[in-house]
């Protein structure tokens, strides 16, 4: 038998997330997206939101919430339990968990983060849950993106037989 890798610890059921946040070290980032396939431009960005505080939560979409974003009826690619343990086992990611809701608001709620971030493509005062954390004296950023990838325009240009 295997002693599971040492990432794993990171993955946090939603029902356990509230007893498992209070365990982080603040000031407490926290982020969310359906990351399906993991490029430079996520991990990239993970990095500089992590350097924000001194942990860093992931909300991953579900796959359920990730197919109503209207990205293609295949999408996501890798199933939830993939994408979770993938994003688990970088570096700058302290916690991983999920959700199957349109938006992660229940869990910015129920973590009350010092610092929310997005990527460049939204504004700040659009982000979900930006009202809710200014209000208790946090911080919101949307983080510009230094590498123009896409996982959307990645499978497009597959599909299409062109080169990377």
């Amino acid at each position: 038998m295997h002693k599971a890798p040492d990432f794993e610890a990171k993955l946090c059921e939603p029902a356990q997330f509230e007893r498992r946040i209070a365990a982080l070290r603040r000031p407490l980032v926290f982020t969310n997206g359906v990351f399906d396939i993991l490029h430079r431009g996520h991990v990239t960005y993970l990095a500089q939101a992590r350097a924000l505080g001194a942990s860093l939560v992931l909300a991953v979409n579900s796959d359920a919430s990730a197919r109503r974003l209207g990205k293609g009826a295949d999408r996501p690619i890798n199933r939830l339990e993939d994408r979770a343990a993938v994003l688990a086992a970088l570096q700058a990611v302290d916690l991983v968990t999920w959700f199957d809701d349109d938006t992660p608001l229940a869990l910015i709620l129920a973590c009350r983060p010092d610092v929310l971030v997005k990527g460049g493509d939204w504004k700040p005062e659009a982000i979900v849950g930006a009202r809710e954390v200014i209000a208790w004296g946090g911080a919101v950023h949307a983080i510009a993106f230094q590498f123009e990838r896409s996982t959307t325009a990645t499978l497009d240009r597959i599909r299409a037989g062109k080169p990377l």
